[in-house]
């Protein structure tokens, strides 16, 4: 039975909403954590061994029963299936409900979960606890119930728009993230649920972050349409000195794409969850988008901004044919969006790219961090909006780059620059639709850290509306090549601005350079 009232001129409209637990609200959750950033941190149980060595297909194997969904015999729009731990899960949290009635502890029941075997269904113990969950919500239909939104291990979660596989993460906080002291990750230890009415179109969840070097409180209040869209709530309590504080921070995948060699014996054109980062600057105003890499060495790059307006991990590549793989269904992976809300301050955003030799590593990083270091004792808030869904939730009005293509400048096709690199970025969209092909559309290319821009010109591609930069250039010896390229309409900047770095340490050019 929903707890709930309603005036009487809303229950006319068919509008209620449900009131929250009495003295129970996101105060709450922000005086446990600034309590306990005054203790010394303990860090939560692990689960059994056993449970932890579980490989993957055992693991996948422990489902959870649809019949015992919270909220399933309410109908309500938003439900929760649990998840067990196990494998990556390697804790249980605490888990609540709360209506206006209170807050009630969600009891932990291994019998909510079938088992691969009956001997590791025997071995769970029966206080084992749950490491998350999942909301379901009927993204296709009223009367399907499909799963949008998963919390679970450290602070992890997971989002998708109606059209989307679930693919990149996002994370409630990072914390020295590619430095060479050791990243820390931080957990949700405790959830709170606020149970929606039947109609809700907005869910409510509090969290409880705690680590060895801050403590937080979070509020999630979620919602869903064309994409997973997320109002965020956080305040950080520094237990200690933090050099590296990484604030909204989105994790992702990129083995290769169309713009790196395809590993030996992969077949599929490309395979990555995610293919760029895009920045906004409000103070200038421009949109600057960075093709992902998946580099020899750990590569850290800083992005400045004299006020971020927003930052993600953007899945551009959405068609089938770009991936070739339907049991993986990379062509609908998520873009992910954060959009601050009031002024952060001084700071960068940060991507951290690490090698990977597979597609089954999360080896990009993309986070906001301060100018200053956090130190002890600080109180710090963070509100943004977070959205999952089709690359067009940035909201730019620029043209975007969706393509980038690089070779070797020194030989057919490419030039014949010993040395150079020939790379070709196509853009489409924004301005450009509708440009006829003689437009006087240009480009502005500049090499940064003593790289040498020999040529660069513009080409419209009439089978697939876009405009084309080819660019020859070269490096300084034994340093990277940096470039920086947009399109212009007249004096107008018509496209993003597409920034690039050919590591000195690759394998594109033939022969010796």
């Amino acid at each position: 039975m929903e707890r709930f009232r309603c005036w009487p001129a809303l229950i006319l409209a068919l509008v209620c909403w449900p009131l929250a637990a009495q003295g129970f609200g996101f105060q709450d959750v922000i005086d446990r954590a600034k309590e306990r950033a005054g203790e010394a941190y303990q860090a939560p149980a692990p689960i059994p061994p056993f449970l932890q060595e579980l490989n993957h297909e055992q693991y996948q194997g422990i489902r959870f029963k649809p019949e015992r969904t919270l909220w399933h015999e309410s109908g309500s729009r938003f439900q929760v299936r649990l998840v067990s731990p196990g494998l990556y899960f390697k804790h249980a949290v605490k888990l609540h409900q709360v209506d206006a009635e209170g807050v009630h502890d969600v009891p932990y029941d291994k019998t909510d979960f079938n088992y691969t075997s009956e001997e590791l269904a025997r071995r769970v113990p029966a206080d084992l606890g749950y490491a998350g969950f999942k909301l379901t919500y009927p993204l296709h239909g009223e009367k399907s119930r499909d799963p949008f939104l998963v919390f679970a291990g450290a602070s992890y979660f997971r989002a998708i728009g109606p059209d989307n596989h679930f693919g990149l993460s996002a994370r409630g906080i990072a914390v020295d993230t590619g430095l060479p002291s050791g990243e820390q990750f931080p957990s949700f230890t405790e959830f709170w649920l606020v149970r929606p009415t039947a109609k809700a179109e907005t869910m409510t969840i509090y969290a409880l972050l705690d680590g060895r070097s801050l403590t937080g409180a979070y509020q999630f209040d979620v919602r869903v349409g064309d994409a997973a869209v997320m109002d965020v709530k956080s305040r950080l309590f520094i237990r200690n000195d933090i050099e590296k504080l990484g604030i909204a921070p989105l994790t992702s995948m990129f083995f290769y794409g169309g713009n790196t060699a395809r590993p030996v014996g992969e077949w599929r054109p490309r395979v990555h969850d995610s293919d760029g980062l895009l920045t906004h600057d409000a103070a200038s105003g421009e949109w600057l988008w960075r093709p992902l890499l998946n580099p020899k060495n750990l590569k850290i790059d800083y992005f400045s901004a004299g006020q971020i307006a927003g930052f993600g991990l953007m899945q551009r590549q959405t068609r089938f044919d770009d991936f070739q793989d339907f049991a993986a269904h990379y062509h609908q992976r998520p873009s992910a969006w954060v959009a601050p809300k009031g002024e952060w301050g001084e700071g960068r955003v940060s991507l951290v790219q690490l090698p990977s030799n597979n597609e089954n590593n999360d080896n990009v990083v993309a986070f906001w961090t301060p100018s200053e270091p956090a130190r002890q004792g600080q109180a710090l808030a963070y509100d943004y909006r977070l959205k999952f869904g089709a690359p067009a939730i940035s909201g730019s009005d620029r043209a975007a780059a969706v393509k980038t293509f690089v070779g070797d400048g020194n030989r057919a096709g490419g030039g014949n620059v010993e040395g150079a690199y020939r790379v070709v970025v196509d853009f489409a969209g924004g301005p450009l639709q509708d440009l006829p092909g003689d437009a006087p559309v240009t480009s502005a290319v500049t090499a940064e850290g003593n790289g040498e821009v020999i040529e660069h010109f513009v080409e419209y591609l009439s089978p697939v509306n876009r405009w084309r930069i080819s660019i020859l250039a070269k490096p300084a010896p034994e340093r990277p090549l940096s470039l920086r390229a947009f399109l212009k309409n007249g004096d107008q900047a018509v496209s993003e601005t597409w920034s690039y770095e050919i590591p000195a340490n690759n394998d594109i050019l033939g022969g010796e350079s």
